[in-house]
């Protein structure tokens, strides 16, 4: 994945996940809100990991959204 970019995966049960690389500070606000937003349509709880894979100093998640409550 490239900076700025997001995954978006629909998983066998619903869950969404989205898995992301370091975010610029330019599209941060606009990436917050959408997963926010995803979020709430989608209901239950969310779920944010550090990648074990990315830099120390990056901001490199992966969120869970759960569907109908259920998490991940």
């Amino acid at each position: 994945m490239n900076n700025d970019a997001m995954l978006v995966e629909i998983l066998e049960d619903g869950t969404i996940k989205v898995t992301t690389d370091p975010i610029s500070a330019a599209n941060h606000a606009n990436a917050e809100q959408f997963l926010q937003f995803v979020a709430r349509m989608a209901g239950g709880e969310t779920t944010r990991v550090k990648r074990r894979d990315a830099h120390t100093h990056a901001q490199a998640v992966t969120r869970v959204i759960g569907r109908n409550g259920g998490t991940q």
